[in-house]
C-alpha cells in the first residue's frame, strides 16, 4: 500500500481551488469530471508519484448512488478530507480492509482505475482508513503531472484508535497519532515555505 494522492473536499470547486491556491501559493492544474458520482476536480503534482486534488459535487449533475468521499454532505469550508492509497490488487486489499467498501470500476478519457467506495458513500472510519485504489494505466497520474513546486512531507492521521490502526495500515510517509478525531494533517513544502493542511 502506497500513498497515491490527497483530497481536499469542498462544497464548491472554485472555492476549494481558491482556498488551496491561497495556502499553497501555486495554481492548480488539470480539470476532471467523474460522471458516475457527480463530482469534478482539479489536480496538482506533488512529486515522487504523488498528487493533490480538490474535489467537489458538480452542480446539476445527476447521480443514481451516494457520492463518494462523503460529498453528499460536503464540508461548509474546504478542508483536507481524504487520503487515497494505491494497491497492486484491490480485491485482496478489500479482503483485509472490508470497511473500505466495494470495488468500483471507473474510466475517464485514457484513465482506467478501480477504487473502493462504501455503499453509503461516506469515508471509511471518517477517513481514518484510506480509500483504496488500483490504477489500470501506466504511468499513473501522479507520475505524469508536471512539477508544481509543492512537495509532500508527511501525513498525520489522528484517531482514538490510532495504535490499532497503525498496526493494520503501514504506509510510507503516514503516521497515526492518538487523539480525538478523526483528523488529517498533511505537511507540505511550498514556494512559501512549510504549510500544514
Amino acid at each position: 500500500m502506497q500513498l497515491d494522492h490527497l483530497a481536499i473536499c469542498a462544497a464548491d470547486l472554485d472555492a476549494g481551488v481558491a482556498w488551496a491556491e491561497d495556502w499553497l501559493g501555486v495554481a492548480l492544474g488539470p480539470f476532471g469530471r467523474h460522471a458516475r458520482f457527480g463530482t469534478y476536480n482539479r489536480l496538482l503534482g506533488l512529486g515522487a508519484g504523488l498528487y493533490l486534488e480538490v474535489i467537489a459535487p458538480e452542480p446539476g449533475a445527476s447521480v443514481n448512488c451516494p457520492r463518494w468521499f462523503g460529498l453528499d454532505a460536503p464540508p461548509a469550508t474546504p478542508r483536507l478530507g481524504n487520503w487515497i492509497c494505491r494497491v497492486p490488487d484491490l480485491d485482496a486489499a478489500l479482503a483485509a480492509f472490508p470497511e473500505c467498501g466495494r470495488a468500483v470500476d471507473l474510466a475517464r478519457d485514457a484513465l482506467r482505475w478501480r477504487i473502493s467506495v462504501p455503499e453509503d458513500g461516506r469515508l471509511p472510519m471518517d477517513a481514518a482508513l484510506p480509500t483504496l485504489l488500483q490504477w489500470q494505466v501506466a504511468p499513473p497520474p501522479g507520475e505524469s503531472l508536471p512539477p508544481s513546486g509543492v512537495r509532500f512531507l508527511g501525513l498525520d492521521v489522528t484517531h482514538p484508535q490510532a495504535a490499532a490502526l497503525a498496526r493494520r495500515v503501514r504506509v510510507p510517509g503516514v503516521s497515526y497519532r492518538t487523539g480525538p478525531g478523526p483528523r488529517l494533517r498533511a505537511r507540505l513544502d511550498t514556494p512559501r515555505g512549510p504549510v500544514i493542511l
